[in-house]
C-alpha cells in the first residue's frame, strides 16, 4: 500500500462498525448508530455510540526484512518493495459516551461490533488497495488497556476491547519490477581454436 495505509485500514474498519450499527439500530427505529474515529476526548465523540482510537503502531517483527510482493496483472512482472514498512496497527474499540444510552444498551451495541468484526475478520479487495489485512482482537490485558485509558484522564472508563490489524505495508515511493521468470535454459558450447589451447 501507499502512504495512506493507515488511512485505507481504518476507514474499512469504519465501515464494519456502521454496518453493525446498522444491524443494531435498524433504519424503521428512531436511532442511528454513530462510529466515532478519533480519541475519546475529541468534542465530535460525544454522540458516538462506538469509538475506535487507533492508539499504537508498530514494526511487524516477522515481516520485518521481507520484501513486500504485490502480484500483478496477467503478463505484468511483480511488484517488488524491498525497503517496505510492514506494520501492526492497535486500536482500541470502546463504547460510545452518549449520555441517553445506558450501559446495558451500550453493552449489546459494543456485542454487535464484536460480532461484524469476528464474522469478516479479513480486509480485503479495493478497500485497502488490493491488500489482505487480519483484523483479530488483541491478547493483551488490562493493564494495556488501563495504559490506553491513562491519555484520557478526564473520560470515565467505559468497556473496551483491543484489536489488532496485520500487516499493514507502507511501501517506499520507488518500486523494483523483477525481471520474467526463467522458463528454459540452454547450454551452449563450442570448441577453442588451437592456439588458445
Amino acid at each position: 500500500m501507499s502512504a495512506n495505509a493507515i488511512h485505507l485500514v481504518t476507514n474499512a474498519i469504519a465501515l464494519r462498525l456502521k454496518a453493525a450499527l446498522s444491524l443494531a439500530y435498524p433504519p424503521s427505529g428512531n436511532t442511528t448508530g454513530i462510529a466515532y474515529i478519533g480519541p475519546l476526548d475529541d468534542a465530535d465523540a460525544a454522540n458516538a455510540h462506538l469509538a475506535l482510537f487507533l492508539y499504537r503502531a508498530t514494526p511487524n517483527q516477522a515481516l520485518r526484512n521481507a520484501e513486500h510482493r504485490v502480484a500483478a496483472s496477467a503478463g505484468q512482472p511483480d511488484q517488488v518493495y524491498l525497503n517496505a514498512l510492514p506494520l501492526d496497527l492497535h486500536y482500541m474499540l470502546t463504547i460510545g459516551p452518549r449520555a441517553q444510552a445506558g450501559e446495558a444498551e451500550s453493552l449489546r451495541v459494543l456485542g454487535f461490533a464484536m460480532q461484524a468484526l469476528n464474522d469478516a475478520p479479513v480486509l480485503a479487495g479495493s478497500a485497502v488497495a488490493g491488500e489482505t489485512v487480519r483484523l483479530s482482537l488483541d491478547p493483551l490485558g488490562i493493564d494495556e488497556i488501563s495504559r490506553v485509558w491513562a491519555l484520557f484522564p478526564a473520560i470515565n472508563y467505559r468497556t473496551s476491547v483491543l484489536y489488532l490489524a496485520s500487516p499493514v505495508w507502507i511501501d517506499p515511493a520507488e518500486t523494483e519490477t523483477t525481471a520474467a521468470n526463467v522458463t528454459s535454459q540452454d547450454l551452449l558450447a563450442a570448441t577453442l581454436p588451437e592456439e588458445t589451447r
